[in-house]
């Protein structure tokens, strides 16, 4: 699982800020589109990566923030979204589809 994790944190560091990407997204990129939930495991263990990976710009596929309680505060994932310029209203991103990043059109399929 180590290596899958590796290359998940690879492509959401590249999400820019101000924009999100879904469990999904990622999972499909890379090849994998049933493991969305295995990309949400990557997600949750990212605090002990030895970078800093951006997991609060990755989000479920309703825009979502299923994975706050990842968090070190409730509302930390919120606020970070909030301090790149993206509206969250009740645990939902607004406008989630103009804040949507895919990695398959923006980094291209490999």
């Amino acid at each position: 699982m180590g290596d899958f994790f590796s290359k998940v944190y690879e492509v959401v560091k590249q999400i820019p800020p101000g924009r999100v990407t879904s469990y999904g997204a990622i999972a499909k990129y890379l090849g994998t589109a049933g493991s969305a939930r295995m990309v949400g495991w990557a997600m949750n263990a990212s605090h002990s990566h030895n970078r800093f990976v951006p997991a609060h710009r990755v989000v479920n596929r309703s825009g979502l923030l299923t994975g706050k309680n990842h968090f070190d505060a409730p509302n930390a994932m919120k606020e970070l979204l909030e301090n790149e310029g993206i509206k969250v209203k009740g645990d939902q991103i607004v406008n989630f589809k103009n804040h949507f990043w895919d990695p398959a059109k923006e980094l291209g399929m490999d």
